[in-house]
């Protein structure tokens, strides 16, 4: 059969099952795998190059991390860390002991139950994201602890690939010198794929974009996601990692939403092609010779993960809500247990009959996740419904000088004022009920995303010459921001902070005028206290402005080494000794000119 007829017959399965899975309300990945059983070798037989198949579908594996890499600035997966190696370690050490543990029962070997714990305790990266996505739950508390859990699985592979010659009997006394050239080779290429995103692509992008060639500009975001790839692969690492990296490194680019929009549409269509081979190699016969183990594997796998990931809650700090959601969300087997197994099965870890099996459990598992999940889902739903999204409003301006993302508490004041001095401008607020609550006092904004380029471009973006960002959330300010600077670089940004991290975020991206929100209100709060205690009003003035100086110097030294924590804790404490020596010298001072 020829190539294309092939690939019809895959499209063809998935354009007939996708839309009607999505129907139902279960997401288009089990439509993937659905059309993929109906056509594969279990199906009608339609299609026999599994191989030659799934080989090609990885590389969607490889541009979705590299897409996932590309919303993880380094500063954020810092922040992360608490769920990444917390929750993330958590999760696998307890789902494969406890895995492990029943595979032993059953009458297993140790090291064969071990592989079978871990193996399973792994969960499909290529599932939970998108399913995550398509439901708009990657921000919320779900997401972000699902992703850390994923994040952690995928570091944890390689160790893992590489410990199974280990247990399956080898050298343990010492390291061979091979084994130290390839350490020192993945070292070396590791640091090349670092130090060529980090300045070599980004003045490539740079010359792309002068040169106006939208297709070329396409053609060098493939090169970069798969020129990775590749080049970590000659270092025995996992590719899948490697444009992980190479998407975090070019996470603070300023051609990251490029970039964004030049894979996505390859990743889905590659995504689907990895779920239909998926469904192809499922051996659906075994399910009818053993039944009830197969489906007593598939249910006791779900179970037991779900459980796990739902009693972890306290250390992601998750609601138990979203951390029984999180644990369905995640139930499933992954797709790098396959090459696990596969390697554990060439190294006589597990007998080919129970690596059939594993694979299909994980297959169903699989399958049965996005149903699962959308029963969850409406389980959420009653519990506590959410009010149905409300389509953004139409804008019209007339060239307004101002515009104003997020008219809270700090925008709101702004446009107050604006407008007593007859300055007009555009505001611009993601909270529909706030929106309209403000309009009843005669406001002029909008309801919409500021963060969106054609929302600001349909604001005024263009002909404006000043835009206030007072947004609240923080991830939504430096969005802004950073589309501002890059689409309407004319515009002089203006914006407040509403921590000292946040302010310093700001300063990496070059924002210069920053107003801290809790900073002022402190300092106005603070002179009314000292002079209900009696002080002075000079004195009060003296001891403010004093306190403002050396903050604002601080804030800037501290934009250095913003991300040491130990350094920024000596800091604090040499900041609180400098300052108690300003005031006592401010005390002494009089009393000197006295005598």
């Amino acid at each position: 059969m020829s190539i294309l007829v092939t690939l019809a017959i895959l499209l063809l399965a998935a354009v007939l099952m996708v839309p009607l899975t999505k129907r139902l309300g279960m997401g288009g990945i089990l439509g993937y795998l659905l059309a993929g059983a109906l056509v594969g070798p279990a199906g009608f037989g339609l299609v026999h190059e599994i191989g030659d198949i799934a080989q090609v579908s990885q590389l969607g594996i490889i541009m979705l991390l590299f897409l996932i890499g590309l919303e993880i600035r380094p500063a954020r997966l810092w922040t992360m860390r608490r769920l990444v190696f917390g929750l993330g370690l958590a999760q696998i050490l307890l789902t494969g002991a406890v895995i492990a543990a029943v595979t032993h029962y059953l009458g297993y070997a140790t090291r064969t139950a071990a592989v079978v714990g871990i193996g399973l305790a792994l969960s499909s990266t290529a599932l939970v994201l998108p399913m995550l996505a398509e439901r708009g739950l990657i921000t919320a508390d779900v997401g972000r602890a699902g992703f850390a859990m994923l994040l952690f699985q995928d570091l944890a592979v390689i160790p893992v690939l590489a410990a199974l010659p280990l247990l399956a009997g080898g050298e343990t006394t010492a390291m061979p010198d091979h084994a130290w050239l390839a350490v020192l080779k993945a070292a070396v290429i590791l640091l090349v794929v670092f130090f060529g995103g980090r300045y070599a692509v980004r003045w490539v992008f740079r010359v792309l974009d002068r040169v106006k060639a939208p297709e070329v500009f396409t053609a060098a975001a493939l090169l970069v996601v798969l020129g990775t790839g590749a080049i970590v692969d000659l270092a025995g690492l996992s590719t899948s990692l490697g444009a992980f990296i190479a998407g975090v490194i070019l996470a603070d680019s300023e051609y990251r939403h490029e970039l964004r929009a030049d894979i996505e549409p390859f990743e889905s269509l590659l995504l689907g092609f990895f779920f239909i081979s998926i469904g192809m190699a499922a051996n659906l016969g075994l399910l009818f010779q053993h039944p009830l183990l197969i489906v007593a594997g598939v249910v006791g796998l779900i179970v037991v993960k779900a459980l796990v990931i739902a009693l972890l809650a306290p250390i992601g700090r998750l609601k138990p809500l979203a951390a029984l959601r999180a644990g369905v969300a995640l139930a499933q087997g992954g797709e790098f247990a396959f090459v696990l197994f596969a390697a554990a099965a060439g190294l006589q870890l597990i007998d080919s009959d129970l690596y059939a099996r594993l694979l299909l459990v994980i297959t169903l598992s699989i399958a049965a996740t996005p149903p699962l999940f959308a029963g969850s889902e409406w389980l959420a739903k009653r519990l506590g419904p959410a009010p149905p999204p409300r389509p953004f409003d139409a804008i019209e301006t007339q060239g307004e000088p101002v515009i104003i993302c997020g008219f809270q508490r700090v925008g709101q004041i702004v446009g107050r004022i604006l407008r007593l001095r007859h300055i007009p401008f555009v505001a611009l607020e993601s909270d529909a009920v706030h929106v309209d609550f403000v309009r009843k006092f005669g406001n002029q904004v909008f309801y919409g995303d500021a963060t969106r380029v054609e929302l600001l471009r349909l604001a005024g973006a263009g002909e404006a010459r000043i835009i206030v960002v007072a947004l609240e959330n923080i991830a939504d300010s430096l969005k802004v921001v950073e589309t501002v600077r890059r689409h309407f670089p004319h515009l002089k940004i203006i914006a407040s902070a509403v921590t000292r991290r946040h302010a310093h975020l700001l300063m990496s991206l070059g924002i210069e005028q920053i107003v801290r929100e809790t900073f002022h209100s402190s300092l106005a709060l603070t002179e009314k206290v000292l002079a209900a205690m009696g002080e002075r009003p000079a004195e009060i003035r003296r001891l403010l402005e004093t306190f403002r100086e050396h903050d604002e110097r601080n804030l800037k030294k501290q934009y250095g080494f913003r991300d040491d924590q130990a350094q920024l804790i000596q800091n604090a404490l040499q900041t609180a000794a400098e300052l108690e020596a300003l005031f006592e010298q401010d005390v002494l001072q009089p009393a000197k000119e006295a005598s």
